[in-house]
């Protein structure tokens, strides 16, 4: 249901989601040399086993708050997760001739996320029995 609460949680998790985006972006271009886009992969593997983790605990715990669920996965998740970047970043990869770079980051990020989304909700299951 929209309505303000559900409106106030979502933009105020994209507003922490996307700071964090910008500083684990900003950490990981810095520290990691690199050949792919690591700080896209980073926010992405992340996101993903976080919102394993979540889907996971809101199965458990059914009388949790919409606003809550809001919050942390449509704002703070939604806006720390960045298909977009990871798109343009394979684009530009792929355009320049790195092709075994652009698919190794396609690889990485497509089969990456999809197993850190149930390694988090299976640990969250497994540690909840």
């Amino acid at each position: 249901m929209m309505n303000i609460l559900t409106i106030t949680a979502v933009a105020s998790g994209g507003a922490i989601g996307a700071t964090s985006r910008m500083l684990i972006n900003g950490f990981v271009s810095r520290h990691i040399v690199h050949t792919l886009p690591f700080g896209t992969l980073v926010v992405n593997l992340l996101g993903s086993l976080i919102i394993g983790i979540l889907f996971a605990w809101f199965h458990t715990n059914s009388t949790l708050s919409p606003h809550l669920k809001s919050f942390l996965v449509t704002g703070l998740l939604g806006a720390l997760t960045t298909y977009s970047t990871f798109a343009i970043e394979s684009f530009f990869l792929l355009e320049s001739g790195h092709y075994i770079h652009a698919f190794a980051n396609m690889a990485l990020n497509l089969f990456g996320t999809i197993i850190m989304a149930g390694i988090g909700y299976m640990m969250v299951l497994h540690i909840a029995k």
